[in-house]
């Protein structure tokens, strides 16, 4: 069972089950607790191909045992999502803890950027279960529809679930009006029908956009 205690403070509780987390955000436990290191951005040796190749990387570790666990990273928000065997997108920065059962993976989103050439990869959550994602500030999340495409500065995207359609636009951004932006400037778009969570603080990136 995942439940929060105020709004930065993940609690888990286990009966010999197992949850995974990332690497080095327990805070606390209590009963017994066996902790065991992983390699993250997928699993299996498709999971060892697809992060050699993307650089999307994860550090897990399995928490297995009786008892509860407390999670918290960086005094970050926390937000939990109940997938129905749904998938869930989630920069690998923003994912804290999921059930053991649900599978993580890598996806190819779509170019950064026409002039660089580079690919954008995000982490897959998949199955039944809870997952709980991390933002700076509390996250907002807002509803896509076939009336009401979404257009979102990368640097404030954390997840989205849902039937959407992704895709990548040339844009300005405030910071390229401010004379802050080192390059060409982009917005993610999303159509289609699904929720998108975003934070009121944007992260560090390149171009001011990526």
């Amino acid at each position: 069972m995942f439940r929060l205690q105020g709004s930065k403070v993940l609690a888990v509780d286990m009966t010999g089950d197992a949850v995974k987390a990332k690497n080095g955000s327990m805070v606390a436990y209590d009963g017994q607790m066996a902790f065991k290191k992983m390699s993250g951005g997928g699993e299996g040796l498709r999971g060892m191909v697809t992060r050699r190749l993307t650089g999307e990387q994860m550090t897990l570790m399995e928490v297995k045992g009786h008892g509860t666990c407390w999670f918290a990273d960086r005094a970050s928000e926390i937000n939990l999502v109940s997938l129905q065997g749904d998938k869930l997108y989630v920069e690998s920065s923003n994912l804290l803890t999921t059930d053991g059962g649900l599978r993580t993976g890598t996806s190819f989103t779509g170019m950064r950027g026409a002039s660089q050439g580079n690919g954008l990869f995000t982490t897959t959550v998949e199955g039944h279960g809870q997952a709980a994602i991390m933002s700076d500030g509390p996250a907002v999340v807002l509803r896509v529809s076939a009336q009401y495409p979404l257009t979102v500065d990368p640097g404030a995207y954390v997840a989205h679930q849902g039937n959407l359609r992704q895709s990548f636009q040339s844009g300005v951004t405030f910071r390229t009006l401010m004379g802050e932006g080192g390059g060409e400037a982009f917005q993610i778009r999303f159509e289609g029908d699904g929720l998108v969570y975003v934070q009121p603080s944007e992260r560090n990136t390149i171009a001011g956009d990526v």
